[in-house]
């Protein structure tokens, strides 16, 4: 299953290896991890809560996965998101992709990474030392995702 929504912690080490196994053609694999900061800012963050809109949440991912495959033929994706409370360096997320050539693995993670960024329904509520607040978008992650020729809230299309 290329795409996960999950309140546990994942272990990268096996799902990388399992992302490795599905292919012996591969001869490349690029890895992203994003965790909890415990400063945002300029406040102290206790605990972040991630919320997400079940099956609309899972689909957009799919959605994510299925343009980059076609940007990068023979590409494989694996996408965990986290959900819940987190604390400061918990695991948030996890994009791996393999190819043949590290060229391809590393734009495709990239891609990945950005386009889910401003398009996979997640919303953001920190704990400071100020009290709760939800996290805005940031016009840098509009920025990333534009660089790939694609304007924010704009959903790759559906397939099939």
């Amino acid at each position: 299953m290329p795409v996960r929504v999950q309140t546990e912690d994942f272990d990268l080490t096996t799902e990388v290896a399992q992302l490795r196994a599905r292919n012996p053609a591969i001869g490349a694999v690029a890895c992203f991890v994003g965790t909890v900061r415990d400063l945002n800012e300029g406040s102290t963050v206790a605990t972040m809560e991630l919320e997400h809109y079940p099956g609309m949440t899972e689909k957009a991912l799919e959605n994510i996965v299925a343009e980059a495959q076609r940007r990068w033929p023979g590409i494989e994706v694996l996408v965990v998101h986290r959900v819940g409370k987190l604390a400061p360096l918990d695991q948030i997320v996890l994009v791996a992709t393999t190819s043949m050539h590290r060229g391809d693995a590393f734009a495709s993670c990239e891609f990945v990474m950005d386009y889910l960024k401003t398009e996979a329904p997640f919303w953001k509520k920190e704990e400071t030392e100020h009290g709760a607040r939800w996290v805005d978008a940031r016009v840098t992650d509009d920025a990333a995702l534009a660089r790939w020729g694609i304007a924010s809230g704009n959903a790759a299309p559906e397939k099939g």
